[in-house]
């Protein structure tokens, strides 16, 4: 029976097989021969000592940090989520570079869009000074904001000689990992400013390789300027978009706007519909296309100077045959070219200028996250829901896994149950946040939020309720009708039937692993020989322990659970079989033979199964465990 490690998937070791599979002439006795991968490669090394790279101080160490294997686990937290038991979103609560490690393996290549809007690295915001030796104890030093000798390590200010290093060291790591995470058609999306837009770019190119960069979109942020600026009045954020392979990556395209479609009339009552028309004459001029048009009145018309007609002669005498040539209402017009609504593409292009009459402005998304939360401001920069929906409109699909691992005021998970409810979609969201503390003067701390993630989670919460009475409210107007509705006696509770779309979300806490490391002690007396046998920490739960389990193995953590009680013993059936968890003592035979019962009944395509180590009521039921289990074509049995 095979144990179980405290380690997630090891990323350099997943590296080397797939070189190994791709250049096994490059391995001599299990090592890398580099100087036989060179001769495999042949004119793609590059050996120049000058040559065009972007690199910094503790770049190696920030590339190593993301490929060490990560110790830690996601304890669930019940009681702070919202219908634990249905939702398919996630909230957790930690460190993003430790969290992104824990999911490497469970959301390998799932998720379609990744939103994030790290730290812009001002000088005043919060900046993760990563630990390279230990990820959870630095998990824990940072959220109280001080390190292992007490200094303050809350922000990054530009008087540090290490001022940009620090900001890219933080990104990179996380850059990495996130990428992993892509599906080979996915996106990432990135809010930056001014600070750090150059290194940002620089670095993306480098990660996400320069052929897969889509656009850099300018958002306008501010609608009025601020007259204290000495120069500019910035008024503009820049989105960075990459795609994990900009062949696969598919741009949905904007919803054509009722106004966009107003433009179109049909003043001759052309059969084919609704039409608005188009210039015929475009520049510079091509002397084949540069010919006298008469108008049905009779008047001759020639392009402007400098200019040319769009059709050939012949090409222009098909389309006035065809009724696609319009000549004004007296036909005595310029003639220009009918474009139907009918024939234009569903969706229109987006352009990289992103207005705030369009996506929304900071100002009025404090204002509806202030509305949102009592009258509170607790954020004086969030993101408007309108800016990531239309991310989300963009690049996601209805069933799309959504991430965001700088989720702040949650914005990506309001925008992604927003469009849920608009279009009937089944998003799933995944926010990552750091428990960073709230400022002691300020008014969220007031309010009793103690941290970010506590306001990110109830900013959730709030948005789903406010969803779900909108939703009711519009059932009710369109059963009863707009008037019935000031007649509270006319209208029945109809939330019942309202077509809800998941507005829950489960919270998991970043913390260490549930399993007792052995540590080598040579003053190893009884009692802690006894404790070493019962290696599962005494402080955590059957429930701690199963989502360990499925980050292990690399099962999502929101397949469905749920439990048999199999010879007096409570028994885990996670994903209709997909494995079978029992954390029981004093395991017996017939616990084993019912889990192999539950093998026939429940007919799934590979079932794994895992115990407990010190489980088992001795060592004979241990060994005959394995061969009983094996006999039901359960192959796959792992210990703790």
């Amino acid at each position: 029976m095979e144990k179980m490690d405290g380690k997630t998937m090891d990323i350099v070791a997943d590296n080397i097989a797939k070189m190994k599979e791709l250049f096994p002439e490059a391995f001599t006795e299990g090592k890398v021969d580099f100087d036989a991968l060179k001769e495999v490669l042949g004119d793609f090394v590059d050996e120049r000592e000058e040559r065009y790279n972007f690199t910094w101080n503790g770049k190696s160490k920030a590339r190593q940090i993301a490929q060490i294997p990560s110790t830690g686990t996601l304890r669930p937290c019940p009681e702070e989520s919202v219908d634990w038991d249905s939702t398919q979103n996630i909230f957790i609560e930690g460190d993003n570079l430790e969290v992104l490690k824990l999911l490497q393996k469970t959301y390998h290549k799932k998720v379609k869009m990744i939103y994030i809007d790290p730290p812009y690295n001002t000088g005043k915001d919060f900046v993760y000074k990563d630990n390279f030796k230990d990820n959870i104890k630095n998990y824990k030093e940072i959220t109280g904001q001080v390190d292992g000798e007490g200094r303050n390590i809350s922000s990054n200010p530009e008087t540090s000689g290490r001022y940009h290093t620090d900001w890219l060291n933080m990104m990179y790591p996380r850059l990495k990992l996130a990428r992993n995470l892509l599906k080979d058609d996915g996106v990432i999306f990135i809010s930056i400013d001014d600070s750090e837009f150059f290194n940002l770019k620089r670095m993306c190119d480098e990660v996400f390789g320069e052929e897969n960069f889509i656009a850099t979109s300018i958002w306008e942020r501010a609608y009025s300027p601020v007259n204290l600026k000495k120069h500019f009045s910035e008024n503009h954020d820049y989105i960075a978009c990459y795609a994990k392979n900009i062949d696969l990556a598919v741009n949905n395209g904007l919803s054509r706007s009722d106004e966009a479609n107003l433009r179109y009339s049909n003043p001759d009552n052309d059969p084919r519909g609704e039409w608005k028309s188009s210039d015929l004459s475009v520049g510079p001029a091509i002397e084949d296309k540069v010919y006298e048009i008469t108008t049905p009145s009779g008047r001759r018309v020639m392009p402007p100077n400098g200019y040319c007609w769009r059709l050939s002669e012949d090409r222009f005498e098909e389309f006035k045959k065809d009724n696609r040539i319009w000549f004004g209402n007296n036909n005595d017009a310029v003639p220009s070219i009918k474009r139907f609504l009918s024939e234009v593409k569903e969706t229109i292009t987006p352009m990289t200028i992103w207005k705030y009459a369009d996506v929304g402005h900071s100002q009025d998304a404090k204002q509806k996250l202030k509305i949102l939360f009592d009258d509170k401001a607790f954020f004086d920069y969030p993101k408007p829901v309108g800016l990531i929906s239309r991310c989300l409109e963009l690049y996601s699909d209805k069933d799309s896994i959504i991430l965001d691992f700088f989720a702040g005021s949650a914005t990506t998970a309001h925008a992604a149950i927003q469009l849920n409810a608009e279009d009937g979609g089944n998003r799933k969201f995944i926010m990552v946040q750091l428990p960073e503390p709230c400022d002691e003067t300020s008014e969220a701390l007031r309010a009793g939020y103690k941290t970010i993630a506590e306001i990110s989670k109830e900013r959730i919460r709030r948005a789903g309720a406010k969803i779900k009475e909108e939703l009711s409210t519009t059932e009710s107007t369109e059963k009863h009708g707009k008037d019935d509705l000031f007649n509270s006696s006319s209208v029945p509770s109809v939330t019942s039937v309202v077509k809800l779309p998941d507005l829950g979300f489960k919270v998991f806490k970043l913390d260490s692993t549930n399993i007792k490391p052995w540590e080598v002690d040579f003053n190893l007396n009884e009692q802690t020989l006894l404790d070493y046998v019962e290696n599962i920490k005494p402080d955590r739960s059957e429930e701690d322990i199963l989502y360990e389990i499925l980050l292990k193995y690399g099962l999502e953590l929101t397949l469905p659970i749920s439990e048999h009680t199999i010879a007096g013993k409570k028994v885990f059936n996670i994903g209709m079989g997909a494995l079978i968890v029992c954390l029981a003592d004093a395991i017996t035979l017939d616990v084993v033979k019912g889990i192999a019962k539950l093998k026939k009944e429940l007919k799934p395509e590979i079932m794994r199964v895992v115990f407990k180590d010190s489980g088992f009521a001795d060592d004979v039921v241990k060994t005959n465990a394995v061969q009983i289990l094996k006999q039901a074509d359960i192959l796959d049995v792992r210990s703790l």
